[in-house]
């Protein structure tokens, strides 16, 4: 049996246990099992690994895709460059880590891409801000960092001006505001500035259509949320795996 699983904490809405699972009887798949691992701390790690030593691949989600990286064999140049894991593929007894938000997010962005889409607001700077942010350099597209608070390379919320607004069409929101249960919260960027010629993207994908999204979409903003990443992502792990 080839077992594959993900650790995180919690894990109670896990999007990759039903993927995989659902993605192996469709497929026919007899010989894999994937199964969650919520651990509460990075250093349950080791232990977990000795209790399950047919693990050929594991998935890293919150809170761990930092902390993850010490516990690596190698890393890929994506996980170098970003600081983040969230692939881990075990080979002989070695951990290689790897990024496939990075391949996820690309992916699923590039059929929304329109030729004035030359600048980007990243909102947040977290995790999943840091694979937005390769991706963009990767396109040539410019960006600026928005956050809560002025820092060096970032930009406060109440600094964005019309001017931004109007040269940077294109809005992706790494931050967790407006998942459920929190539906009715949103980065606090100024709706009323949006135009048909504003793309937004929500790495939100729970609700399918959060606050942010509906206000871009009263305004003729053309919109995504994070579902396709999130199966581009898992795709990628896939192929990772067997490789």
């Amino acid at each position: 049996m080839r077992r594959f699983g993900l650790i995180g904490f919690p894990l109670s809405h896990s999007f990759s246990k039903k993927f995989f699972s659902e993605k192996f009887e469709k497929e026919n798949t007899l010989d894999c099992l994937y199964e969650n691992f919520p651990i509460s701390a990075i250093n349950q790690f080791p232990e977990l690994l000795q209790q399950h030593l047919d693990l050929q691949g594991i998935n890293v989600t919150i809170p761990f895709k930092k902390a993850i990286i010490p516990y690596l064999s190698s890393i890929s140049p994506v996980v170098e460059a970003i600081g983040a894991c969230n692939c881990i593929q075990i080979r002989e007894g070695a951990l290689i880590g790897h990024n496939t938000d990075v391949v996820g997010f690309r992916q699923s962005l590039l059929p929304f891409l329109q030729p004035h889409h030359q600048q980007a607001l990243v909102l947040g700077t977290g995790g999943a801000s840091a694979a937005v942010v390769y991706v963009l350099k990767q396109l040539s597209i410019s960006y600026l960092l928005v956050s809560r608070s002025t820092e060096r390379d970032t930009i406060a919320y109440q600094d964005l001006t019309q001017s931004i607004l109007a040269e940077h069409t294109l809005i992706i929101n790494t931050t967790p505001l407006g998942t459920f249960p929190q539906v009715d919260d949103c980065p606090p960027i100024p709706y009323d500035l949006l135009t048909p010629l504003h793309h937004l993207y929500d790495l939100v994908y729970n609700p399918a259509e959060t606050r942010f999204i509906k206000m871009g979409k009263e305004k003729g903003a053309s919109f995504q949320n994070g579902w396709e990443m999130l199966i581009e992502q898992a795709n990628e792990s896939w192929r990772i795996w067997n490789s």
